[in-house]
């Protein structure tokens, strides 16, 4: 029997080199979402890739998952970012709804009809704070009505389902928010904006008023503050980090062909740009080791139900994922500029088979995806009152 883990890894390596790769200039030039390959995704099974083996999925982990971001980033890292967001849709829901007869039929649906889930998270109101929400489910005895006005809904108009925020009530607190699971036909999207950005242009993020209603059972029990600490947030910082390795990754690899051909072009002789290749790649590698480490550590904690979930929800768990998210997002775009260095005017034209324009745009998001300066302010608020361990 083929091992899961090979067997996924080969698959997105193939999609990355046969289909992203070679429609990711149009969907960068396009802002098109990536169709071609998220139908491959799908067709391989791999938007099942976390879902627990009994429930027919691949029962991948936190590792496994980060290299799949990883390969598909160094082709087309708009495929990668959707891939990744809708995988922590599907954490949510496995690591927090399985004592959900309905849940756990729908991730069982998930697996056989290969469902793309979106993330309903920004609200207009709370200034970025994925924490607080302005709107309330409201209920309306088995069913419940829920209306939204989102700053962003990643690949919204393509998604087949979405997870919303929302406060558990109307009387309820801002903080007190529940997660809830919304079907196509659920639900309806008024988009009230554009999405023409600098990069990251392909995950298709303009902002909705959304309308829905549907019955009760299709609300997570767990509090979202749990589910955001446990899952959500590490989820989303360690595969959004396995993104941007995957953007340094080929830049890199394209200043390592640049170098070579220099060298090939003057037999016998080292290339002045071969010692800032030399810099760069070590400069990767500690990237590298850093995401990976974390990964490592974050999915052993996953498979201790008890003690693992204590360590997830602790201030200094916390600050850890944050400190992954701020330091690749800085690393990403210093290895990105030092490759465009090296490849010099062949890396800056964008019809060079060097061009490093696309991965400098896309690796400029890294820091707005949840900005930098707000998770500076938390840090320095927990370290305030961190006790040492």
């Amino acid at each position: 029997m083929a091992n899961p883990q090979t067997s996924s890894t080969s698959a997105a390596a193939r999609i990355g080199l046969e289909i992203a790769a070679p429609n990711s200039t149009s969907v960068d030039r396009e802002a098109r979402f990536p169709r071609e390959a998220i139908d491959a995704l799908k067709a391989e099974r791999l938007l099942s890739a976390y879902v627990p083996p009994e429930l027919g999925g691949g029962g991948l982990g936190m590792i496994e998952l980060s290299q799949l971001c990883e390969i598909l980033a160094q082709h087309c890292s708009s495929t990668a970012m959707v891939f990744a967001m809708h995988q922590i849709q599907v954490a949510c829901i496995a690591r927090h709804g399985l004592g959900s007869p309905f849940f756990k039929r729908y991730l069982t649906d998930l697996v056989e009809k290969q469902y793309l889930i979106a993330s309903v998270t920004s609200e207009a109101g709370v200034g970025g704070e994925m924490r607080t929400s302005v709107c309330a489910v409201e209920h309306q005895g088995d069913r419940f009505k829920l209306d939204k006005d989102a700053t962003t809904i990643s690949y919204g108009a393509h998604a087949d389902d979405l997870l919303v925020t929302a406060r558990r009530a109307p009387e309820a607190a801002p903080s007190d928010q529940s997660l809830v699971l919304l079907s196509k036909a659920e639900y309806s999207l008024e988009q009230n904006g554009a999405w023409d950005t600098l990069g990251m242009r392909g995950t298709c993020s303009p902002p909705f008023k959304l309308r829905s209603s549907g019955s009760s059972e299709r609300i997570l029990s767990v509090p979202f503050a749990e589910i955001a600490s446990n899952t959500m947030v590490p989820f989303s910082h360690i595969l959004w980090a396995s993104c941007w390795l995957g953007i340094a990754t080929a830049a890199v690899s394209k200043a390592r062909s640049f170098v070579r051909m220099q060298a090939r072009s003057k037999p016998g002789t080292t290339p002045p740009t071969a010692i800032r290749l030399a810099e760069v790649s070590g400069t990767l590698q500690m990237m590298r080791a850093n995401v990976h480490d974390v990964a490592e550590e974050c999915e052993k904690l996953m498979a201790q139900p008890d003690a693992g979930a204590d360590v997830l929800s602790s201030m200094s768990f916390a600050l850890k994922m944050n400190n992954l998210k701020v330091a690749t997002s800085q690393v990403l775009v210093d290895i990105v500029q030092r490759c465009l260095l090296i490849c010099g005017i062949m890396g800056y034209k964008n019809d060079s088979k060097v061009s490093i324009g696309q991965h400098l745009r896309d690796g400029l998001s890294a820091a707005l995806m949840v900005g930098n300066d707000r998770i500076y302010a938390t840090n320095a608020s927990m370290l305030l009152v961190l006790k040492e361990d």
